[in-house]
């Protein structure tokens, strides 16, 4: 291995010095050649020689030419590997020394051997004492020096990798490779002058011992390096897929997912580690949509996606094959950085192979296995691979509105109202009197739309998903999105009872729509005061696109989501700020109908958000108790976490007064939520919604506090009135279209 001193000392031009010989060697032998086939290779084809003697000769004399002319490609070849060589080995050099410099720069010194240490010489005899007096300081000492070291240690062990790739190509390089060529130990006329390229034979040659179960601990060490030095490069990981196949390829994913989760599990994370390097060099090969190797990989991968593969202890069930799709997307999901384009394909494949599967009459999914595969343990295998390209997909917001925006295709639709999403075999049925195993009963495995709540909530809200986002700029695509979720949902009955696992991520992304959401529960802006069956519409403004759905609508999707009482109890305090913000937004001088409007308005949307709470108390399938605690739990992690909603800046000198307002309002109304967590106040709730209009009038209240008002003069009271009574009517108005039995 190559040491930190030899590598900053050692003069790289010696390489591309070599080259230029070695292009010369070229050169002679081009002259050779010329000569070879003049003065003997062309005499020799007369017609004044004939005979055995001639015909064997002249076989001799071709090789030879033939050899000329191997020995030029042989010579060029490894003259473009030396400058290969070169070029890899002068941009490591640089990255080593920008380490030391940039280390250097941060107060450290950096020894000729590469050692890192602290640059105590920089200190005041002030800075000396307090190090010395100070563990805190002396950690915080450590831990740098050891970063920087890590960085100089990696940047050596770059070149290193580096350097074995090369070895390895100049190895390769002078095999004679052409066994009907003539010679034994010939030069090789099929030499190449790319290193990345006699890696990837390298590799194939591992992957092809590991798929025989050949592979020692050095090979999987060398395939490990071999990943880790070309992880982005193309030449390399094109030159591998290609060799291997995209069966090859699934075959050496599948060998290693059951190496690292069953029959060799001491050494999970070397195999781990291989996979995220398979993964980065699928990322990396596929990154050209429009190259002749991704659209022959692709076709080749449609072809084994269907196909049936074992992997060792994957299931119990004796023969349990799965699909090569599955092993691909659960290859897929070790690594990141896929173009969006090839995750769009990959996406549209499966959905083709699923769809052509059912076409020809098929009752079970073509995804079908006899097993449950979610949890921590069974989890990690994409059983569902069109799910688990949407999870994958999700990490690029961009790529997932593409793929899921109505106006351009269907996806959306799919994925919502046409896709059968049971991928289980639950059981058989047996025929009445019979002993034979009738169809499968097929069920929903435990982490069924994980994958598309997460692209769901990355395409409508343009930001990773898994967590509540704050309120911002949307496109139209992303308001579309929403706009056609909670009309599909709606019209196939499925909102109030929302499909497995897209409550969670539902909640998250209204959390971003909340001023729509506040202006349709209103019903007072012309474009939010529309039919409550309509489908509504999206536009856009100043601030982004919008999203305008009827009443019900919306009520219907957050009654679904209401199932999770902490994920509906965010949603209410993202109204609570948001009505807080609204009321902090009113002009100083504004006067008494302007005021009046926005606390009607706030108090509607505040009342439609009870009314779907209401619902639930009165819903006896609840465990009330437990649905008010995690409600509460809910909103006080709303009130935790930074607000959503930016600070109005025009209305000093107040701004720290409405600011502290909102925290008195917090206060009151955890305090008010908190006493229904028992089973007899949250029934009386439900007949009074004691808490609800108390949040109303907290509101109104601590907002006129904040303007120097009196919480009990005429002026404050006059409000809280119209908020109390357009409360109810947002209330009822929910209510009336969440239980017409009431």
């Amino acid at each position: 291995m190559p040491t930190y001193h030899e590598i900053m000392t050692t003069d790289l031009s010696t390489l591309t010095t070599a080259a230029e010989r070695w292009d010369g060697m070229a050169e002679k032998f081009h002259k050779q050649e010329t000569a070879y086939q003049r003065d003997v290779h062309g005499i020799s084809m007369g017609q004044t020689w004939t005979g055995l003697s001639a015909d064997a000769a002249n076989r001799r004399f071709d090789t030879t030419l033939k050899e000329f002319q191997n020995a030029q490609v042989e010579a060029k070849s490894i003259a473009s590997l030396l400058r290969d060589a070169h070029t890899q080995f002068v941009d490591l050099h640089k990255k080593l020394e920008t380490a030391r410099d940039e280390a250097v720069a941060k107060d450290m010194k950096v020894s000729d051997q590469g050692v890192v240490t602290y640059d105590y010489g920089k200190l005041t005899q002030g800075e000396h004492q307090a190090l010395a007096h100070d563990p805190d300081y002396q950690e915080s000492v450590r831990k740098a020096v050891n970063s920087w070291q890590q960085r100089i240690d990696q940047c050596v062990q770059n070149v290193d990798d580096a350097d074995k790739g090369v070895e390895i190509a100049f190895t390769a390089v002078v095999i004679d490779s052409d066994t009907s060529d003539g010679t034994l130990n010939g030069f090789n006329g099929k030499a190449q002058g790319d290193v990345e390229k006699y890696e990837a034979d390298e590799a194939k040659d591992i992957a092809t011992r590991v798929d025989a179960g050949k592979a020692s601990a050095r090979d999987y060490q060398e395939l490990q390096r071999l990943f880790r030095d070309n992880a982005h490069d193309k030449a390399f990981s094109q030159t591998l897929l290609d060799d291997l196949g995209a069966r090859g390829t699934l075959k050496l994913s599948n060998d290693l997912e059951s190496l690292g989760h069953f029959d060799d599990k001491k050494n999970a994370g070397r195999y781990k580690d291989l996979e995220n390097g398979l993964a980065t060099t699928l990322a990396t090969a596929t990154r050209d949509p429009n190259s002749d190797f991704y659209k022959h990989f692709r076709a080749d991968m449609q072809k084994a996606g269907v196909e049936e593969f074992k992997v060792d202890g994957l299931s119990p069930i004796p023969d349990e094959k799965v699909r090569g799709y599955q092993s691909l997307v659960t290859l897929m999901q070790q690594g990141h950085g896929y173009s969006g384009q090839f995750l769009e394909d990959t996406a549209d494949d499966v959905r083709k192979a699923e769809e052509s599967h059912f076409a020809k009459g098929n009752m079970e999914s073509v995804w079908a296995l006899r097993d449950d595969f979610s949890g921590k343990d069974r989890g990690w295998f994409a059983n569902d691979p069109l799910d688990g390209v949407l999870g994958i997909m999700s990490e690029d917001p961009k790529t997932s509105t593409e793929y899921l925006d109505p106006a351009h295709n269907d996806n959306l639709k799919y994925l919502l109202h046409g896709r059968d999403w049971a991928t289980v075999v639950d059981h058989y049925a047996t025929p009445p009197g019979g002993t034979t195993t009738g169809l499968p009963v097929m069920a929903e495995d435990g982490d069924v739309r994980k994958g598309f709540g997460a692209a769901l909530e990355a395409a409508t809200t343009g930001e990773a998903p898994g967590a509540y986002h704050a309120v911002g700029q949307h496109s139209e695509p992303q308001a579309r999105i929403l706009q056609d979720t909670i009309n599909t949902l709606y019209s196939d009955k499925a909102a109030d009872h929302l499909p497995k696992n897209l409550s969670t991520p539902l909640a998250h992304v209204l959390t971003s729509y909340t001023p729509d959401t506040h202006e349709i529960y209103a019903a007072s802006d012309s474009k939010y005061d529309i039919d409550w069956d309509s489908t509504g519409e999206v536009w856009s403004d100043k601030d982004g696109a919008h999203v305008a759905v009827g009443h019900q609508r919306l009520a219907a999707v957050m009654r679904g989501i209401a199932d999770d009482g902490g994920a509906f109890g965010h949603l209410y305090g993202a109204e609570q700020q948001y009505s807080h913000h609204v009321l902090a937004d009113i002009p100083q001088d504004a006067g008494d109908k302007t005021i009046q409007n926005r606390v009607v308005e706030s108090s509607r949307a505040m009342g439609a958000y009870d009314g779907i709470r209401s619902d639930v108390i009165f819903d006896e399938r609840f465990n009330k108790t437990q649905w008010a605690a995690d409600f509460n739990h809910g909103i006080g992690t709303g009130f935790s976490t930074a607000l959503m909603f930016n600070p109005v800046a025009d209305i000093a000198p107040v701004g720290d007064l409405t600011s502290k307002a909102i925290d008195v309002w917090a206060y009151e109304s955890n305090k008010e939520h908190t006493a229904e967590a028992n089973v007899e106040a949250t029934e009386k709730n439900a007949k009074t919604y004691d808490a609800g209009l108390h949040d109303v009038d907290h509101m109104v209240r601590a907002w006129a506090d904040s303007r120097g008002h009196g919480i009990d003069s005429d002026w404050t009271k006059s409000f809280v009135h119209a908020g109390q009574d357009q409360y109810d009517l947002g209330r009822n108005r929910t209510l009336d279209t969440l239980r017409a039995d009431r």
